[in-house]
């Protein structure tokens, strides 16, 4: 199973549950990143996270803005400008520009 089947089976489950949701989509990327555009990271109202949608850098602030796009319903595309120097300021990472957009997943079908 890929991480995007994993990330929509996990939509299905706390749909079932319950359990408002947004999920963040990688959309665009400028030079080099982690991960390409369609990857994506499922983040639910208890702040569990499914999928990636970087190296590790991305992930606490994407799901920062997780929760409010929970609590408002409003969607919003999130830009990083990555640099090798401020990635975990240890010279790590890959220095490219990503924009994520992060939504509200419907609490129906």
């Amino acid at each position: 199973m890929t991480e995007n089947e994993r990330v929509m089976e996990q939509v299905l489950q706390l749909r079932q549950m319950g359990i408002k949701s947004a999920i963040a989509t990688v959309v665009k990327v400028y030079g080099s990143a982690y991960r390409r555009e369609g990857a994506k990271m499922l983040i639910d109202e208890y702040e569990n996270r499914t999928g990636m949608i970087s190296g590790g850098c991305l992930e606490a602030d994407v799901a920062e803005a997780a929760k409010e796009v929970i609590s408002t319903g409003q969607p919003v595309l999130k830009t990083y400008h990555l640099d090798e120097e401020v990635v975990w300021g240890l010279g790590l990472g890959c220095p490219g520009t990503v924009k994520i957009h992060i939504e509200l997943v419907s609490s129906s079908e």
